[in-house]
């Protein structure tokens, strides 16, 4: 079995962070979105991946390269517009061959990965397709996603973010596919969105009596596709921090409570509180510093006179008397600092669709 693992789209929701980098670049736990679906490929023993990049590409090759590292075979394919799953799909055909595989959206998530899934589809050869399904509590959520109904044990109707949903079964974007797919994908014309849908190629595939399977995934599942959705997923990561790992070093006068992970050559000075779940990466200096729950800051980061709680506060990032930080994602190389002179007031340079609360 073969995977293909999105990585295009240009990140609107998550902008200004994303005006310069790729949004699966993003870290939760300090870890970038996307390393998380290639550990679930691997966990699945799927080692030969299709990374397909969009026209933001920035940092994607740099931290993956040949895959090697992560222990797959990794080769990039170029989308260079952003004209849907299915075409992102249609363009791996030579690379996939006859093989099943699975295909993983990189800005997803999923508790416990992939792996009995994967399993399940290679055993099972007369299943065309694998869906997975998510169920919401709240089916007006459903209107953000693609949306499935199902009977007696198949997949019957697939809806493509519907105004009024019929069903609480959301498509998580893990889908495992035959090579059929690609013959339902071939007849296919752009929806009013512009896109190949992959829901338009699964209808297809039920129209034509192929064996669609759903299965709902035990466990939670984000989409990190805004910033909200981001730091919502860091605290799900956070709380499964089995114990404390500190490698750098802690001053006198410093309490540390609960699970902790701080990375090599960080210091933690007197006068300073770290409560976990929380990460803090390597090279840091957190100085007469309340460091809450639901934390992670990334490497290279100075921190002086401040209180920052259930936030992501990525690398060399410099914070000083900024009073307190809570429910914030703070973008690498920023620097915060209240200012002492007079008139005083808030001066802002702030990125196109950014919300600011003060």
């Amino acid at each position: 079995m073969k995977g293909i693992l999105l990585a295009g789209g240009h990140g609107t929701r998550l902008r200004p962070l994303t005006y310069t980098g790729n949004k699966h670049m993003l870290p939760v736990a300090n870890k970038p979105i996307l390393f998380y679906g290639l550990k679930d490929l691997k966990n699945a023993d799927i080692s030969e991946i299709a990374i397909i990049l969009g026209p933001m590409k920035e940092g994607v090759e740099d931290f993956v390269g040949d895959g090697s590292k992560f222990g797959v075979n990794i080769t990039y394919i170029n989308q260079a517009e952003p004209k849907g799953i299915a075409h992102a799909i249609i363009l791996a055909e030579d690379f996939m061959g006859d093989e099943p595989f699975v295909v993983y959206l990189g800005d997803n998530m999923l508790k416990g990965g992939i792996k009995e899934y994967a399993k399940q589809f290679q055993t099972e050869k007369e299943w065309d397709e694998l869906l997975l399904l998510y169920r919401v509590e709240d089916i007006n959520l459903a209107k953000r996603f693609g949306v499935a109904e199902i009977e007696n044990g198949r997949v019957i109707r697939v809806i493509e973010k519907p105004e009024k949903p019929t069903s609480d079964l959301t498509m998580p974007g893990v889908y495992f596919f035959r090579h059929i797919i690609f013959d339902a994908i071939k007849e296919l014309k752009p929806s009013d969105r512009g896109e190949l849908e992959i829901t338009e190629a699964i209808q297809r595939l039920i129209g034509w009596n192929c064996k669609v399977v759903p299965q709902v995934i035990n466990g939670w599942w984000k989409d990190t596709g805004m910033p909200e959705d981001i730091l919502d997923a860091n605290r799900l990561v956070l709380d499964y921090i089995i114990r404390s790992d500190i490698k750098g070093v802690i001053e006198n006068a410093v309490v540390v409570r609960g699970r902790v992970v701080i990375g090599e050559n960080s210091v933690i000075k007197g006068g300073s509180m770290v409560k976990g779940p929380s990460v803090i990466g390597e090279n840091c200096t957190i100085s007469n510093t309340y460091i809450g729950p639901y934390t992670s800051i990334g490497n290279n980061c100075v921190i002086e006179n401040t209180e920052v709680e259930d936030s992501i506060i990525m690398e060399n990032t410099r914070i000083i008397n900024a009073d307190r930080i809570v429910d914030s994602l703070i973008g690498k190389n920023a620097v915060i600092e209240k200012g002492d002179n007079l008139p005083k007031g808030k001066r802002l340079i702030i990125g196109d669709s950014s919300q600011v609360v003060i």
